[in-house]
């Protein structure tokens, strides 16, 4: 099988910056296809190749920069904070808006609500040192009297239903998929419109099995990578994990 061209110098240009560290200048264009005996057509798409798969970052007017090391989100259930905490990064949020909206019929859907029936939406930017990582809009079924307040005071949102409102989670399920950043999405986390995201879609149970949390996650695909682990014991092989998904 004939290899493309711009894989080959994709990964001759990953053996360039092997060694490099996170934040170090890649060399122009020019000088990459000189170097590589190649067209800068063709360096410009690898190097594409390489800054949507996280292992480069461009900024428009500086240049193109070795990236850092992709943040790992391990699942199931526990906290973006708690997740990153873990891998001994620097978990921050900032929440951008807190209201109620009448559930459409998907909403509705994941709630077992009916349309129309009022929900708490809790948009919050999900940052890393600082750094915008991850645009999060949390669904909650009410009531839910000074969610703002509650939510402000102590900064985690499993921490809050659960202190302020004693709502503890049983179980969740999260849906990943792949989607691209639209305008609005890519200005708040600051990456370029069209960029691959991971999406992630939450649902979360109380005990009793009653939708509690309904979350759209938008996460920079050249950012994260997710890690799924499972404990198997003699039920929990995966024909019965993938039956279980489905009930």
């Amino acid at each position: 099988m004939k290899v493309p061209k711009y894989y080959v110098v994709k990964e001759e240009i990953l053996r360039l910056i092997a060694d490099l560290p996170p934040g170090a200048a890649l060399a122009p264009e020019r000088d990459l296809a000189e170097l590589l005996h190649t067209s800068r057509t063709t360096v410009r798409q690898a190097i594409a190749e390489l800054v949507v798969d996280g292992r480069l970052e461009h900024t428009q007017g500086r240049g193109t920069f070795v990236a850092q090391p992709k943040l790992m989100q391990v699942r199931p259930m526990t906290s973006f904070s708690q997740d990153l905490s873990e891998e001994g990064w620097r978990p921050g949020s900032r929440v951008l808006d807190v209201d109620v909206v009448e559930a459409d019929a998907d909403l509705a859907r994941h709630l077992g609500l009916a349309p129309g029936a009022p929900v708490h939406r809790v948009a919050r930017l999900r940052t890393q040192a600082g750094e915008p990582i991850a645009l999060e809009t949390a669904h909650l079924p009410g009531p839910l009297p000074r969610l703002a307040e509650e939510l402000d005071s102590r900064g985690s949102l499993y921490q809050t239903l659960a202190e302020a409102y004693g709502i503890d989670l049983d179980a969740v399920e999260d849906v990943v998929e792949t989607t691209r950043a639209d305008p609005v999405t890519a200005n708040l986390i600051g990456v370029d419109v069209g960029l691959p995201l991971l999406l992630v879609q939450r649902t979360a149970w109380d005990a009793s099995g009653r939708p509690v949390e309904w979350t759209r996650s938008l996460f920079r695909g050249d950012r994260f990578r997710f890690v799924a682990r499972q404990r198997l014991d003699d039920t929990d092989h995966p024909a019965s994990i993938a039956e279980r998904g489905r009930d």
